[in-house]
């Protein structure tokens, strides 16, 4: 699965939804994907956190197979900026 994949995949949960602030997730040569409150892109820009996460781990936590925080503790993801709006990831997911 792409990153443009997983963006139309997120776009139905994101929109109309109540997560107001901006993530990005950074998975390296593959791409990123940002969620900028109710839209989704696949367009590189700022965000108030960034997650680092291989594409692989990014579809197994959208899907519902990996818990973030299970994730973020084997280090298989590192977040950079503010922690509470990686902590408001669990609206979408």
């Amino acid at each position: 699965m792409s990153v443009q994949d997983l963006a139309n995949d997120m776009k139905a949960r994101v929109e109309g939804g109540a997560f107001d602030a901006s993530i990005k997730f950074d998975c390296g040569d593959d791409g990123v994907l940002v969620i900028d409150r109710q839209s989704v892109s696949t367009t590189d820009q700022d965000a108030d956190c960034t997650v680092g996460v291989s594409l692989e781990d990014l579809e197994a936590i959208i899907a519902g197979d990996l818990d973030p925080t299970a994730a973020f503790m084997q280090g298989k993801l590192k977040v950079e900026g503010d922690m509470a709006v990686a902590m408001k990831l669990s609206q979408l997911l």
